[in-house]
């Protein structure tokens, strides 16, 4: 009689806590016992997100709105044991609850996720009620073990089913991301339409280091902060972390190293291990303004649309000064070619540099053909640098050019799409050790855009231009190629 008591009180005490994580996890561990020996309940930082998931909820105005909270963080704070609470709250509290939990790796979900939730799990006073598996948490009820669980999902970006799948009308979602700036951006935009279920109780978590200043985790903090309640935590502040360790990392790389800001500090790096173009440095162009550059020799540069989502981009740099001219889409080689001399009129640059792979091949010889060959400059990006101890091809070669050129001061257009094409392509090294630039085709796995405005203003740096005696006069005649 006494464990039926027990178990009606639970039942009771589970359905005053529905919209309330925190009461749940207060009341629903043997805090102080056991495993929790020498801990009175969840951290500070654990509170304070577990009160704003209950502040949201016992509002009925923003009940059955989406609840998104981001969290990046330091090391050893405590998150993988907060999921496992709140996934723990939220399987008990709602009947036919459905839960997803990823990871940025394979190795992570399993070895380290899995493990610390479903330990959260067999914690609480409320074990008996679940079956605690490898691969998922079911209730114990033959009739709703199927629709009432947590499913543990490896992602993968070319099988979204998993998170596209994610509906549960009149019931409760929870969508949880560890490591999330390793989670490729095609997940996350699938996983949006889980949140299009009406009166529906919805809440995406999303946690990690923040490793990576590109992706869908890095905008959470930038131009989707707006969707997001987002929270910063720095490993130092918090309760049971390895102080000692900590301080060795600081003195071994120095308080303001990306190191310490990312694995301490819980900051994004200003420039991510694999991130070209460091954020700081296209900001701090995109407010400085160049001077006596009037005399200096003018390059026109187009890069030419390869694919049917990307654009031709056309725009100059003189100089320290770089501008963009025009952005065009759905346009012909012929078409493009008669915008391109268009602004040779209005610009009269000392060189023309074409993006002469795929259909740019057609507006040079479509400039060729209406006279200009002696300005023009065919641009291949596959060809050899002229430093392979340095560079794997030309593109990567000129992209480097752009980044002294950007990091010694230069204006650039205060355009968040160029803004974004200079910060988001990374590179790696060949088996030579030369910088090998991303591919477009690979930054488009990735979901992101081809950095077109980013290519027309790096081939600008693929001619050298003698300066002109005035700027009046036609240039000197050039013929040749340059790649």
């Amino acid at each position: 009689m006494q464990a039926e008591a027990i178990q009606q009180q639970f039942l009771e005490e589970v359905g005053e806590v529905l919209f309330d994580p925190l009461a749940f996890v207060e009341r629903f561990y043997p805090w102080g016992q056991g495993a929790l020996e020498g801990s009175s309940g969840p951290r500070v930082w654990q509170r304070e997100i577990l009160s704003y998931v209950r502040d949201h909820l016992s509002n009925p105005s923003t009940r059955f709105t989406p609840c998104c909270v981001a969290v990046c963080s330091g090391h050893g704070i405590g998150k993988s044991a907060f999921m496992g609470m709140v996934d723990n709250w939220a399987m008990s509290v709602c009947e036919d609850s459905k839960a997803v939990v990823t990871a940025g790796t394979g190795t992570q979900l399993t070895t380290k996720t899995v493990p610390e939730i479903s330990k959260w799990f067999k914690m609480s006073h409320i074990a008996h009620w679940f079956d605690v598996r490898a691969t998922s948490i079911r209730i114990l009820d033959p009739e709703h073990e199927l629709s009432w669980r947590t499913d543990f999902v490896t992602w993968s970006e070319h099988n979204t089913e998993a998170f596209a799948g994610l509906h549960n009308k009149l019931k409760l979602i929870l969508l949880i991301y560890d490591e999330a700036s390793a989670i490729a951006d095609p997940v996350w935009e699938v996983s949006e339409g889980a949140l299009t279920d009406e009166n529906t109780i919805i809440i995406w978590l999303a946690f990690g280091n923040p490793t990576k200043n590109t992706g869908r985790f890095r905008e959470c903090f930038g131009r989707f902060k707006h969707r997001w309640k987002t929270f910063q935590i720095d490993s130092r502040t918090v309760e049971g972390t390895n102080k000692e360790q900590i301080a060795k990392w600081i003195e071994d790389y120095g308080e303001d190293s990306d190191f310490v800001r990312v694995r301490v500090r819980g900051e994004f790096p200003r420039a991510g291990s694999s991130q070209f173009i460091s954020s700081d440095i296209v900001e701090a162009c995109r407010k400085h303004r160049a001077e006596s550059f009037a005399t200096l020799p003018k390059v026109l540069s187009i890069d030419v649309a390869r694919f049917g989502d990307d654009q031709t981009v056309i725009g100059t740099r003189q100089g320290r000064k770089a501008c963009i001219l025009a952005k065009l889409r759905g346009l012909d080689t012929i078409q493009v070619a008669e915008r391109v001399i268009e602004f040779i009129g209005k610009e009269s640059p000392d060189a023309i540099v074409v993006d002469g792979d795929g259909l740019g091949a057609g507006v040079v010889d479509q400039l060729r053909f209406r006279g200009f060959r002696d300005r023009l400059f065919e641009f291949h990006g596959g060809a050899a640098p002229r430093d392979p101890a340095a560079y794997f091809n030309r593109r990567a070669e000129v992209w480097g050019l752009m980044r002294d050129w950007l990091g010694s001061g230069a204006e650039i257009p205060d355009d968040p799409e160029l803004a974004s094409d200079l910060t988001c392509p990374e590179y790696g090294f060949s088996n030579k050790q030369q910088i090998q630039l991303e591919r477009k085709e690979d930054m488009k796995k990735r979901g992101l855009a081809s950095p077109d405005c980013g290519d027309m203003l790096a081939m600008t740096f693929s001619v050298q231009i003698a300066a002109p005696k005035r700027r009046t006069e036609q240039p000197p005649p050039r013929v040749g190629v340059w790649s």
